[in-house]
């Protein structure tokens, strides 16, 4: 077998462990995302180095919802100055200042990705969103959480402080492919299956928000006839979304 189908296989496993082990933590996380947008409430997501690319995903895409936000800080991602990301993650106190720039409110809907669950700052924010009324989703790798100590003056985790945690079945190191001649495992998952992830708790969620009476309203591709059907959503919610 290639490493090529070695890595294809892999990401197949991962996603069947998905649907078998993890189905119903993804059902009441999409049932939770329902009852809040039926409510009236947002969802927001976060993640810090790619993880934070599953933020972006929840955000003005075809076929997501208009109340979808990234939290969102450069200084978390990689596109600049990478290697201080590195570190920023680990700080403790970092995540309520981060919190503090967006109006999250009671009753509304985070999702945490991080793929080790071990740094402050995802740690830190998940506390500081549950202390404010909402309710927070992990998005996380067991093998890797239960393979490392937290980073987190607590001891905690990503996993002990939501309230609903789906494993992404990513390996230790999230890379799952060894090949000869090279340090370490190459081929990650997390970002695939996290996309994934995320996607089936919105689609469930809309399924079930629709089952309620409400209806979500969502963005249509701008590259198809979308522009005047989001144009509308944009004008009403530019001022609250700051990405917008």
């Amino acid at each position: 077998m290639t490493a090529m189908e070695q890595y294809f296989a892999r990401v197949q496993e991962q996603m069947r462990h998905l649907q078998a082990t993890q189905w119903a933590g993804i059902e009441r996380a999409g049932t939770l995302l329902g009852d809040a947008l039926a409510a009236g409430h947002w969802l927001y997501a976060f993640g810090t180095g790619h993880s934070h690319l599953l933020a972006e995903e929840i955000f003005y895409r075809a076929g997501g919802l208009a109340r979808g936000v990234p939290i969102l800080d450069p200084r978390l991602m990689l596109h600049d100055h990478a290697i201080d990301a590195t570190h920023l993650e680990r700080r403790e106190g970092y995540a309520q200042r981060l919190l503090a720039q967006y109006p999250v409110a009671a009753g509304d809907v985070l999702i945490v990705a991080s793929n080790s669950g071990r740094n402050a700052v995802p740690v830190e924010l998940a506390l500081g969103a549950r202390a404010r009324g909402l309710k927070v989703i992990a998005v996380t790798s067991q093998k890797q959480s239960q393979a490392w100590p937290s980073r987190h003056s607590s001891g905690k985790k990503l996993g002990d402080v939501a309230d609903v945690v789906i494993d992404n079945g990513a390996e230790s190191g999230d890379a799952c492919v060894a090949l000869a001649g090279l340090p370490g495992q190459v081929g990650p998952t997390s970002t695939i299956t996290g996309a994934l992830i995320v996607n089936l708790i919105i689609v469930g969620g809309m399924e079930h928000a629709l089952a309620c009476g409400f209806t979500p309203e969502i963005y249509i591709s701008s590259n198809t006839n979308g522009d005047s059907h989001n144009d509308v959503l944009l004008e009403k919610y530019r001022s609250r979304i700051r990405h917008l």
